[in-house]
């Protein structure tokens, strides 16, 4: 059972933390480290992590790898399958 926290909080930490670093590099001042479109983006960044969580295999290092790329490009891999169902939609 503490297994499977730590586990899923390891998942969830490394999808904040490539959401976090997604920021880091697109921001331009230190106020935008605070503004609300970067918590949205380390939110979606640890909801994904936490999604991730349940995709993972056996092996840890790419599974960490993985997700910390998945947290850094969240939002537009969500924005993009988005875009999608609804194109699909409309035909």
């Amino acid at each position: 059972m503490i297994n499977e926290i730590l586990t899923i909080a390891f998942f969830t930490f490394q999808g904040f933390l490539g959401a976090f670093v997604s920021v880091l590099f697109k921001s331009r001042n230190p106020q935008y480290m605070k503004s609300w479109k970067a918590v949205k983006r380390y939110i979606t960044g640890a909801i994904v992590g936490y999604i991730f969580y349940f995709l993972h295999s056996e092996y840890n290092f790419p599974n960490a790898v993985t997700c910390f790329v998945f947290g850094y490009a969240g939002e537009d891999i969500i924005k993009n399958l988005v875009e999608i169902i609804l194109e699909k939609r409309k035909k």
